[in-house]
């Protein structure tokens, strides 16, 4: 496709695929994971690749992805059709690791480098999912993950946990998540796909 022939999304996910903003501190080099299509109508915000993510390229290509498929009642067909599915996570590039052995938190240059760009050209979303504290802090402010995932966000927004596997005692411990959340999320994601 000729240059003169890319829309401003085209031009805007060329120019995030090609960052290096902070490619000198991250341990396997940047390699932005995400996606954005002009028709897609959910948008998932999350925290940042993990390193299968990384390898293989694709948004939630692990365990956490099976787990927020099953709470969104979505086949993985579905979830990697870019007609109806966009990823923009808080980083673009996985960050490394902590020494506890998690996953370090996003790079913070990236979400303000990016975010506000690709929004602006997607006015076709109808609903964004906020997975996780992070993206959370970002758009809803400083209330607790629990505080946002209990209230809900309204309009546009619905705040999820981050679906790990440390999630799975957090689910215990607050029952009303399936009971209220979780339908509320799969009828949502059934009609926007």
């Amino acid at each position: 496709m000729a240059r003169d022939n890319l829309t401003p999304l085209d031009e805007l996910t060329t120019a995030a695929r090609g960052c290096t903003i902070c490619a000198a501190v991250l341990p396997l080099g940047p390699r932005p994971v995400f996606r954005a299509t002009p028709t897609a109508k959910l948008l998932v915000i999350s925290q940042a690749p993990g390193t299968k993510v990384h390898a293989s390229g694709l948004p939630f290509d692990d365990a956490s992805g099976d787990r927020l498929r099953d709470w969104m009642s979505i086949t993985s067909e579905t979830f990697y059709d870019a007609t109806k599915l966009n990823f923009m996570p808080m980083g673009f590039c996985y960050p490394g690791r902590l020494k506890n052995g998690g996953d370090a938190p996003p790079r913070p240059e990236c979400a303000p480098a990016w975010h506000e760009k690709f929004l602006a050209l997607l006015p076709q979303l109808e609903l964004i999912l906020l997975v996780g504290g992070y993206a959370q802090k970002r758009y809803l402010g400083k209330a607790s993950m629990t505080e946002n995932v209990r209230a809900g966000a309204g309009g546009k927004f619905l705040p999820l946990p981050h679906p790990s596997w440390r999630t799975s005692g957090w689910e215990k411990q607050n029952p009303w998540f399936g009971e209220e959340v979780l339908p509320h999320l799969k009828s949502e994601v059934a009609r926007l796909t």
